[in-house]
């Protein structure tokens, strides 16, 4: 399964041409943490799907570096490409938020990164590239980034996302702490701070003590190189579009992602769990945050992905329309290749499935009831784009 290398590779049997995926994490994205991976069962519904239509399928999972610049992570997508792509075989990239901008840098024409490998050479090869509620237009919760307050609030909230993968459960006191500090955030920088280094080294502590080392160590890593924020801000991916192209010889492709809308209607239906609600509530303040982009900000839909757009949620989605992370309409590059109800984990595995086994947990309760049967039929529209981009 997954080894020291980041990698996943399943699909051993061999026929004409071999497929290489490439599934690049996003944000904060880690190929593994202990029995927590990014990609949650994605390779095995991928590899089903390759399977089922007669082709062969090696699936790879990219370590990047978690808040490195986009250049720093994409040279690692193209450090992965060296090392683990068959001489002749297609190559695939698939990135889920931040990993769908490496993977446009990484090809876009007559870029420069910092490795040693001939990128021109490389992105030649990629046949096609999907995004999967990318932040193609930025998303304003990167602006948290400005802020040291919010800054501490990335760690903390990350941590206890990480927590919730892990465990299964969100503690109440934590949830609660990160619900009231987030709209609290940009306005003062005094008790704050605390509050927030007091959530993030609890949450610390529910880790064994291996898991908390390794937790620790790539917080570390993360802290020490934070040039990614800054760069996923609606003003920092403006610069980024101007800077790069599609290369004409590449399909690109996209997921788009939006989860309810909070409602009075969500919160009794959640009922009386204190937890319940105050992930609701954590909720809440994510998706008034992230739904704050610009329309001038945004590009122009065309005809046909307005159709789709509308088709798929009954009505155009606005600028205030979000995951609870990244806005819907930042979400578009390319061909829209699926569009669905979803919040930004629910789509790469991490939705509520107490009765699957291995069991699923939801990351966050946004009420958007994103199931098994959406998951499946999502990754097979994916892997029906790939193969249809096949060189």
């Amino acid at each position: 399964m997954v080894g020291g290398s980041g990698r996943q590779d399943v699909g051993e049997k061999l026929t004409s041409t071999m497929h290489d995926v490439f599934l690049i994490p996003g944000f904060f994205g880690f190929a593994n943490f202990g029995e927590i991976k990014y990609f949650a069962h994605v390779g095995e519904v991928l590899t089903s799907a390759f399977s089922q239509r007669g082709h062969d399928v090696r699936i790879h999972f990219v370590k990047t570096l978690p808040t490195a610049s986009l250049a720093k992570r994409a040279a690692a997508v193209a450090e992965a490409i060296s090392s683990l792509a068959g001489d002749t075989s297609s190559i695939h990239l698939v990135g889920h938020s931040t990993g769908g901008l490496d993977a446009r840098l990484l090809t876009s024409p007559g870029v420069t990164l910092p490795c040693n490998h001939d990128i021109e050479a490389q992105a030649k090869r990629v046949a096609t590239v999907v995004s999967v509620a990318s932040p193609h237009h930025g998303t304003p919760l990167a602006t948290l980034s400005e802020d040291v307050a919010g800054q501490q609030f990335l760690w903390a909230f990350s941590t206890l996302t990480m927590h919730g993968l892990r465990l299964g459960s969100m503690p109440l006191p934590a949830l609660l702490a990160l619900a009231s500090a987030l709209p609290k955030i940009g306005n003062t920088d005094g008790p704050l701070l605390g509050i927030l280094e007091q959530v993030y080294r609890h949450l610390l502590q529910d880790f064994d003590k291996d898991r908390r080392l390794q937790l620790e160590e790539f917080l570390d890593t993360a802290q020490g190189d934070q040039s990614l924020l800054p760069q996923l801000t609606p003003k920092g991916v403006r610069a980024f579009n101007k800077e790069t192209s599609l290369r004409p010889t590449t399909r690109y492709g996209c997921v788009v992602t939006q989860a309810r809308p909070p409602s009075l209607r969500s919160t009794v239906d959640i009922g009386l769990s204190p937890t319940g609600q105050a992930m609701y509530a954590l909720y809440r303040a994510l998706y008034q945050l992230a739904g704050g982009i610009r329309q001038s900000d945004l590009g122009t839909l065309s005809k046909a992905d307005t159709q789709t757009l509308i088709d798929a949620y009954g009505t155009l989605p606005t600028t205030r329309s979000n995951d609870s992370i990244v806005p819907t309409l930042s979400q578009i590059s390319g061909d829209i290749v699926h569009a669905t109800w979803a919040d930004h984990l629910d789509v790469i595995g991490h939705f509520s499935g107490p009765d699957l086994s291995p069991r699923h947990y939801d990351w966050l309760s946004t009420q958007t009831h994103f199931s098994l049967q959406k998951f499946e039929s999502l990754w097979n529209d994916i892997a029906d784009y790939l193969l249809d981009a096949k060189a």
